[in-house]
């Protein structure tokens, strides 16, 4: 083979790696119809909560995987400063598994079902250790 023939292949070798991680077809923009939007808190953040001294759960900034109900990768979000999250989906069964700390805090998967026209609210919570 000569080197132009090389550059060729593993150019097309490449994109095709490339192509094939690119986002799922059911990732739609932000205009999207429907989808799922939610927070994400973060608690509990005082060993004990009391009533003259409560002690609510916090925002919290994380990053969350979505993949569909066959496990396939659609994207990756990250909630704001004030835990809040929105992605444009198409109608269907999703997995989100909202990125642990080693060990904490850590926040369990949830599967989610996005109907036509509507965002699904959801909240995670990540568990602080705190007791």
């Amino acid at each position: 083979m000569n080197r132009s023939t090389v550059l060729a292949f593993v150019f097309t070798a490449t994109l095709a790696a490339a192509l094939g991680c690119a986002a799922s077809s059911s990732l739609l923009g932000p205009d999207a119809p429907q989808g799922i939007e939610g927070r994400v808190l973060l608690g509990p953040m005082c060993p004990v909560a009391q009533v003259d001294n409560p002690c609510p759960d916090q925002p919290y900034q994380a990053w969350i995987d979505i993949a569909d109900a066959g496990g396939k990768h659609v994207t990756r979000i990250q909630s704001d400063t004030e835990g809040s999250f929105r992605v444009g989906l198409e109608p269907g069964s999703y997995v989100m598994h909202p990125e642990s700390g080693n060990p904490l805090p850590r926040a369990s998967d949830q599967q989610v079902d996005v109907a036509t026209g509507v965002y699904t609210a959801v909240t995670i919570a990540f568990d602080t250790g705190i007791r």
